[in-house]
């Protein structure tokens, strides 16, 4: 699970930018082997047209910078450096979750999946929301300590701990790689 890692957190030129240099390539290393696995790979974006600028007023009122995601423009689409393969969803959401209102149950549910690996921006945000809903859905958690970021260094911490101690394992990208083989 690839949370957020748009253009509009990656690219420098963006309000919303956090440095991910880093986590980008360790997510990277992380598509390679599950793709070379043949496992399951999603990614999200958050992006707003009207009607979801309607539905998340409240989270939009509390981040005013989140409109610069609006629906159809560069700063939604992912990455190029991890680009999505063919047959590997982008799923658009509108709040922290990548759970809260997308098919991302589904999809996992008809890949067979029972872990969640969960990669992406911001730890604080988006990569707690989602871990938390994982373990809420009945999937075993691992966050990757070096493919999550944040811009606050201490909430990224603060995170990572509450994440280890209640809802899945904070690990290492090898730690992951190491536990995958070849399909």
């Amino acid at each position: 699970m690839v949370v957020d890692v748009n253009r509009g957190f990656t690219d420098p030129a963006s309000p919303l930018v956090c440095d991910l240099d880093g986590v980008v390539e360790a997510i990277r290393r992380l598509l390679d082997g599950f793709r070379a696995a043949g496992l399951p790979v999603a990614f999200t974006t958050v992006a707003y047209d009207e009607a979801g600028k309607q539905a998340a007023e409240v989270f939009i009122a509390k981040i005013p910078a989140l409109l610069v995601l609006e629906a159809g423009n560069r700063w939604t689409e992912i990455d190029p450096r991890i680009a999505p393969v063919a047959g590997e969803p982008v799923l658009t959401k509108l709040w922290a979750s990548a759970f809260h209102g997308t098919p991302l149950s589904s999809f996992l549910t008809t890949q067979g999946c029972d872990s969640v690996v969960v990669t992406g921006a911001s730890t604080s945000g988006c990569v707690r929301a989602t871990a938390v809903d994982a373990l809420q859905h009945g999937y075993r958690v691992l966050v990757p300590r070096d493919a999550v970021g944040d811009r606050n260094p201490a909430a990224h911490e603060a995170n990572l701990y509450d994440i280890d101690t209640k809802y899945g394992d904070v690990v290492t990208a090898d730690h992951v790689l190491s536990g995958i083989g070849p399909a």
